[in-house]
């Protein structure tokens, strides 16, 4: 079928492949142990309320997936409904990261990316409970950089004067 290129994905007519460099989800056992309310989860969990609330919390990060490809970041939602959206990663316009002093024990942290994409609007996309997030924070911040020097794109910030 490949054989003349056994070692690549096919290539759709019209469109260049994006690669995907990093998948990742909201991290539920970040959650447990890298927060207040993940603690005090776990001591729900001695009379067995815990385990609904860690059940309720899992479903809700198992139903959003972040991808991050050369040129976008595609938000998967729903289990049973499902959207996805995409920030064009020259939109970009900050990616700020913010975690606590137990954040950063669990080495989780929360990502939140501005940008001037419609998906987002003028308020943050917020990425909870990530797994080493501030080498994600890093990474989408270099392939951000090399999306808008692919496009020639630059950032300049017009500010009003009253």
């Amino acid at each position: 079928m490949y054989r003349d290129r056994p070692w690549r994905a096919p290539v759709r007519k019209g469109m260049a492949m994006d690669q995907v460099t990093d998948r990742f989800r909201s991290s539920t056992w970040g959650w447990l142990r890298g927060t207040l309310a993940g603690w005090g989860t776990l001591l729900l969990c001695l009379v067995g309320i815990g385990f609904v609330i860690i059940l309720a919390k899992w479903l809700g990060n198992i139903g959003t997936t972040y991808e991050v490809t050369s040129e976008r970041l595609l938000i998967r939602r729903g289990i049973i409904n499902k959207s996805i959206d995409e920030i064009e990663l020259y939109r970009v316009k900050d990616i700020r990261i913010d975690f606590s002093l137990i954040n950063q024990w669990a080495d989780i942290g929360t990502i939140s990316i501005l940008s001037s994409d419609e998906t987002t609007g003028d308020v943050p996309l917020v990425i909870p409970h990530v797994d080493a997030a501030r080498r994600r924070r890093e990474e989408l911040r270099a392939l951000v950089d090399a999306a808008r020097q692919k496009r020639r794109v630059r950032e300049i910030d017009m500010h009003e004067d009253a």
